[in-house]
């Protein structure tokens, strides 16, 4: 059966060959603090789970020391008449291998519990969509070097030079999603829920989806990840007052509820792999230019979320 623990080594083998790449690229800027951070960050995911809580502790001090310390990221490994020419050249087939992701993401998903060798399920059902999306990325690959004929090292330089351009930012949803399991086992939620019940009657459900989606949205701007905020919200403000007090679905709460988690997501900097880092590789004269870009689009789905979950979540 192919498991989640599997995604991860799959992805600690991926930073481990970036780390690899940049010890032995003597032109680079910045080459041994870079080494030291993808290195740590493959040790997280290759042996995380076998490691007890304080070394993987440790290693999270180790990444936040590296990367205050700065990266710098590669340089283009082909020059940008080469790229435009091999664009022109491949044309259209350059979307396959990207739509190619999505594709298999829905098939693997749809169709996991299909797959089956004898009794055992080939992919574990409680991890279909993650597995998928690891399947699906080795299947752009190959799709990848089949159709537009690249080098055999290409993919891996481009994928180091990419991360690199993002830098610390790429560790962002993983570490925000922790602090978030973190703030749901020391009680956060518990006491945002004790504040919104004593400044505002909860006279009715809807009063209830109101608090939610905002605290969802507030809290997902100061956290910047709506997977850090939604343990928290759902803890303090979805579970006791939406679903218990006013019978409300738990699964049409949990899915609107993120959602409206990431419309905050579209309006703030602390979301910097989203809304800073593409500023910063378009070479944006704004860094939060593209978060001017989104507040309009993202006031729009709060409300359409928020409406929608008022009429759904309490059933018709």
């Amino acid at each position: 059966m192919i498991k989640l623990e599997h995604v991860y080594i799959l992805t600690g083998l991926m930073f481990a060959v970036f780390a690899v790449g940049r010890a032995l690229d003597r032109k680079g800027p910045r080459r041994w603090s870079s080494t030291a951070f993808w290195g740590t960050y493959a040790v997280s995911f290759l042996a995380g789970s076998h490691l007890p809580d304080l070394a993987n502790g440790i290693i999270l001090i180790v990444l936040v020391v590296l990367a205050a310390r700065g990266l710098a990221p590669a340089p283009n490994s082909v020059p940008i008449a080469a790229r435009r020419a091999a664009a022109k050249s491949n044309g259209n087939r350059l979307f396959v291998p990207a739509l190619a992701i999505p594709i298999v993401v829905l098939l693997g998903t749809l169709f996991a519990k299909y797959l089956r060798i004898g009794a055992v399920p080939l992919i574990d059902p409680a991890y279909a969509t993650l597995i998928s999306l690891a399947c699906a990325v080795l299947v752009a690959l190959a799709l990848g070097y089949g159709l537009l004929r690249v080098p055999p090292l290409s993919p891996l330089h481009e994928g180091r030079r990419l991360m690199e351009a993002v830098g610390w930012a790429a560790v962002l949803p993983q570490t925000l999603a922790s602090l978030g399991a973190l703030f749901a086992a020391a009680g956060v939620g518990r006491v945002i829920g004790q504040l919104v019940t004593n400044a505002i009657p909860m006279t009715s459900g809807l009063v209830a989806v109101i608090a939610y989606t905002v605290g969802m949205a507030l809290f997902t701007m100061i956290m910047g990840n709506a997977f850090a905020a939604f343990p928290v919200m759902t803890a303090g403000i979805g579970l006791p007052l939406i679903v218990v007090r006013f019978g409300g679905d738990p699964v049409i709460m949990s899915a609107l509820g993120m959602l409206s988690g990431f419309c905050g997501t579209l309006m703030t900097p602390m979301a910097a792999n989203f809304n800073i880092v593409p500023a910063a590789l378009l070479e944006l004269p704004d860094r939060n230019s593209v978060i001017k870009v989104q507040i309009p689009t993202a006031l729009a789905q709060f409300v359409a979320i928020t409406a929608l979950m008022a009429v759904c979540v309490y059933g018709a």
